[in-house]
Formats: structure tokens, sequence, C-alpha cells
């Protein structure tokens, strides 16, 4: 599929379909609109009667034009209320219109839509991130794909002439998304810590980036004893992912992005009972996927910005070494951690990620994890928590989310309830009480990060759905990689 600017103006152009976006309670047709329902013999207008179409956001009418017409199918799709407008509005109006033409068979859709804040290069990147992220699907472990119909060949927006490098820059996003996606969706099986390794060697040899894999030795030497209390019970081997990116000349900022990295998490000997969920557990890599997606996206658009991503990548398993509830591990900065709990992994692998960045000399770190249940019962399953003590790295990742639309909401770090993750014969217990569980998790995390301002993102919640979601079919999301990659060019700003 091609995605691709068109100066032809609305009256003139051809296709199969063609996409129009309305506001809300402003559907009366004048100027140009008029023009065209005219040239259409009333077929707009007559539509948006019939259907009682009031432009609801993301709401969609279509018809066929009959007679020798130059366009076969006309397509309305709501904006919302125009003092609402956001720039995830086109996005998700492009995604709805590009799910519609797809189901109409179009081959050639163009689409009419306003801009967003009168900015094209912005208003067509999120276009052409909405068509592309709603269109793609993942047949990967079919032995026939189910959908055989026509896909759409070309997709021109209209109006956004001399836009090709922001199409484009959407493009590259979009592929650090996809990648997210299938890394998440694949089973177990498919994706280990391995594999995990051998795509950050694929972007490192595609894109020109630097890459270290740490094996279990090397993660011995710099006593990771948390990281690989975890990998201890697993047949496959522990890897220790660090891909950088780097700039021509002197970076404006060194940034570092950590994912979480559990490829199958069986809970360990405190194993995941009926109804946990345990058939999921593969996307428990869901921080380790928008990482690696961050670093294709970025290594494509090649910011002023070096970043390092890393991923402490392994299984959570049961066998005869697996770890034991009461053991107490030793992470890389020296603190000792009774293991309470081993199905509270996540931050075991992170606490010694985040020592590892903290030594880099970097402006700022972000982790990412699908890390607790809490955070899920607290936000809900479209919007990750954000946790950090540094206002100025929460205030940059709200307006990367805002941007990329994906839904985060900053937490509080209540200082207090670390009392609850006090242990009588080590520094700290990797869990603390039920309430204020996704705080505490935070809070653990915290104690391994000394010099170098740090957020949390808890995204256990959306980086899977279960049902198609604006731009997101159900399944794997993605989430993450849009929110990461404007993070990192804001900075180098």
């Amino acid at each position: 599929m091609t995605i691709q600017p068109n100066d032809r103006p609305l009256l003139e152009w051809t296709g199969d379909s063609l996409a129009i976006g309305l506001f809300e309670d402003a559907v009366e047709l004048t100027g140009e609109l008029a023009t065209l329902d005219q040239k259409f013999a009333g077929v707009l207008k007559e539509l948006i009667a019939e259907e009682e179409f009031k432009g609801k956001a993301n709401s969609t009418i279509f018809t066929r034009i009959s007679g020798n017409s130059p366009v076969r199918k006309l397509i309305v799709v709501g904006l919302g209320k125009p003092e609402a407008l956001k720039i995830d509005t086109l996005r998700r109006a492009a995604a709805a219109v590009a799910r519609v033409a797809k189901k109409q068979k179009s081959k050639i859709l163009g689409l009419s839509f306003p801009l967003w804040n009168n900015d094209p290069e912005a208003s067509a990147q999120a276009i052409a991130e909405g068509v592309e992220l709603a269109l793609y699907q993942d047949v990967r472990f079919k032995s026939e794909p189910e959908d055989k119909a026509p896909q759409i060949e070309t997709v021109e927006l209209l109006g956004f002439a001399g836009q090709e490098a922001a199409i484009n820059r959407a493009h590259q996003i979009v592929s650090g998304v996809i990648l997210a996606r299938q890394l998440v969706a694949a089973p177990a099986n498919a994706v280990t810590p391995i594999t995990l390794a051998e795509t950050a060697q694929t972007i490192a040899n595609e894109h020109g980036l630097q890459l270290q894999i740490l094996e279990r030795e090397d993660c011995e030497k710099l006593g990771m004893g948390a990281f690989l209390g975890v990998a201890q019970a697993s047949d496959l081997p522990p890897k220790f992912i660090h891909l950088t990116y780097k700039p021509e000349g002197t970076p404006k900022k060194k940034l570092a992005i950590i994912g979480k990295g559990l490829t199958f998490d069986s809970g360990g000997l405190n194993i995941k009972g009926a109804g946990s969920g345990i058939e999921t557990m593969k996307i428990d890599m869901g921080g380790a996927a928008a990482t690696l997606g961050a670093a294709k996206a970025i290594a494509q658009i090649k910011p002023d910005s070096e970043v390092h991503f890393i991923s402490a990548a392994t299984e959570n398993m049961i066998s005869g070494h697996a770890m034991h509830p009461g053991d107490i591990l030793t992470a890389s900065n020296g603190k000792t951690i009774e293991v309470n709990n081993t199905d509270a992994e996540g931050r075991l692998t992170l606490a010694d990620a985040l020592v590892y960045a903290d030594k880099l000399g970097l402006d700022a770190i972000v982790d990412l994890a699908t890390l607790t249940g809490a955070n899920v019962i607290a936000l809900g399953d479209d919007i990750a928590g954000l946790y950090t003590p540094d206002d100025a790295v929460a205030s940059q990742l709200e307006k990367a989310a805002q941007t990329s639309g994906e839904k985060i909401w900053r937490m509080p770090m209540e200082e207090k309830y670390f009392e609850g993750l006090k242990s009588g014969i080590a520094d700290m217990k990797n869990t603390g009480p039920r309430p204020g569980g996704a705080i505490t998790a935070a809070l653990f995390l915290k104690e391994f990060v000394k010099e170098t301002p740090w957020a949390h993102l808890d995204i256990a919640g959306p980086v899977w759905t279960d049902k198609e979601n604006g731009y997101n079919g159900s399944g794997a999301t993605g989430y993450g990689v849009r929110t990461l990659v404007n993070w990192v060019l804001a900075a180098g700003e």
C-alpha cells in the first residue's frame, strides 16, 4: 500500500472511494462541499439526512454513487466538535475510514480532512499513521489468510501537497509499532530471550546501531543477582540486550529506554493459578517489544539525541533450579532483596537494568513494563500509569503521549508506602501489601536509580486489547512506541 499527498482539487479527484471528515453539529454543506454534492446529484446531502448523521467522532456512513461518476463510493466520517479537535482525532478518523474502505473493496482511497492546529505536517503524519495502523493484520501463524478480499493499494491525502516527509515519518514510526505488535502477539515458543536478542541484532545490522549482548557469565561478573535469580529456572539462557543509537556529531541529549523482557511468566514457584491469565503471559515482554519498536523507528528517523535501548530478557519458569519464596538476592548495586513472591519477577530484572543504565551518564531514563495488575485495577485497560519523582520528565512524557494518542496518567509516589517493602532480614522485599501495589512496585524500582532523572510506565493494561480499539485491532497494540519516539524527538529540540 502506498500513502501519498495529492494536490488535485477535491472536485477533480478520481478513484474508488472518497472520504470526507465533517464536524459535529456542522454537517450543513457549504462552499466546496455543496458544489461536490451538486456534482454527485445530491447524494451527499441525502446520505447525511437518511442516516441522521450528526458528525460524532469516528462515526461513519457510506454510499455508492451511481452513473458515470469518477468516484464509486462516498464515505463520511465524524470528527466531533471543532473546538475539541485533537491530533489523535484525525488519526482515529483515518483509521475508521480505512476499515470501511477495505470492507468496501476499495483499491484507491482519497481522504479530505481539515488541519489540526493549522499544522499540515502533523496532520498528514497522524492521518497516515491511522491508516497504516488500522489496516495492519498479523497472519503469520495462519496456514491460510482468512481475509482474501482485495487490499487498498493507494491512499491519497487531499490538500496535503508537499507532505511526503511527514508521511514517510509516519511509516517509520508505524514500522516500529508493528514490530512491537508482532513481538507481543507471538507465542512464547516463537519469541524467546534468544529471538529478542536476534531481533535487536537485525535492527543493529539494518540501521547501523551498536549492539552489546551480555550473556549469563557477563551478567554474573556485573553482579546482576536480581536478574539472574529470575532467569535461573529456565532452560533458555538469559540475554541482557543493550542497543545504542548515536547521532552524527555531539548528541543534544543522552537517554535510555528500558523494557521489561519476560518472554513468558509462569509465576515461578508462586505459580499463577486458575483464572490468572497464565495463558496470556507471552505479553509480559511488552516493555521490551516497545523498546525494540522504538529503536527501529528512531534508527530510521535519526534524531539528534543518543538513545540506549536496554532489556534484561528471560523467562520466569519452574524447575529444580528455581528461586524459592524467601530467597535473598543481591542486585548489582549491592542492595539485598527478600523474594516474598516469585511472581513479582519483572521488577527484579528491571532493578539490574536500571543500575546498569544509571552508570551510563544519561540525561534521563524511562522504563516501561507490564508490571502490576494493581495498575489495571486503578486505571483500567486503556491507560498506562506514570510514576516518577521528576516533574520535568513527567511533563515531557505527558506531552509525548498526548501527541501520540497513547493515554497515560501520573500516579503518586507516596514515599511512606515504602514501609510495606521493608524486610527484617534484607534491605527490602520485592512486594508490599496489596493496597497501592503499583505504587510500591514503582518505589521498589526507584531504589536502583541513583543519579539519573527517571520515570516508570506501567503498561499492563494498554499493551493488549480484546476488541478493536481505534487504530488497534484486537490483540497486541504496540503501546508505548509512539510515545517513546515523540519523547526522544522532543528531547533533541
